[in-house]
């Protein structure tokens, strides 16, 4: 029986690529597995709650592997492992462990020197962390999910709201387009527009 006979009518269907690495091999449709995501992710972030992290350790190779596996270990084989495979998004495969070194080291010396505001150190960050694309999938929830605990852990800030605030409660789709225009001009080097949207 294929995949697409377990799935009840409006489902958008798995293809069987995307359900290599898969754990949970009940999940047939994209609906279910964003669910167990979303579980496995809520999972992570009560795992950071009432924790402190020394700068060192929360912005480590370390941290950051094993970060990804906490919010998709449940989900999928590959969860914390950095990617193999080539994207349409990111730098190749075999980049990604000296990019993340870089980086990191680059981070260290931002906060170190307070080369740029608090907020702007987690979104620059966030940024640079999601375009190096570490992980096979789940780069931009991750990412967001480590700009907000050096917001949080470090700076002892809130942790950002990404849209979710807006007071005139605007669509997901809607929020969707302004995070990814936001991206667009972090791209260009012009980051006010995302670290607005952050806290937006």
């Amino acid at each position: 029986m294929g995949l697409s006979q377990h799935v009840q009518a409006g489902q958008t269907p798995l293809e069987e690529e995307e359900r290599d690495g898969l754990k949970i091999l009940t999940i047939n449709c994209l609906s279910e597995l964003d669910e167990f995501e979303q579980k496995n992710i809520e999972e992570a972030i009560a795992w950071t709650m009432g924790k402190t992290y020394t700068i060192q350790k929360l912005i480590s190779t370390s941290f950051i592997r094993t970060l990804h596996k906490k919010m998709y270990g449940h989900v999928w084989n590959w969860g914390g492992q950095f990617r193999k495979s080539e994207k349409n998004i990111g730098i190749p495969a075999w980049q990604v462990p000296t990019a993340l070194k870089m980086l990191l080291d680059d981070v260290l010396f931002w906060i170190d020197h307070k080369t740029y505001p608090e907020d702007e150190i987690a979104i620059r960050f966030k940024h640079r962390l999601v375009s190096i694309h570490c992980f096979s999938n789940g780069n931009g929830r991750h990412s967001r999910l480590m700009a907000d605990l050096i917001s949080e852990k470090i700076f002892h800030q809130p942790v950002f709201t990404w849209g979710r605030s807006s007071s005139n409660l605007q669509d997901k789709e809607q929020i969707r387009k302004q995070y990814l225009r936001a991206l667009k001009m972090a791209d260009k080097g012009n980051y006010s527009e995302l670290i607005d949207f952050s806290r937006s």
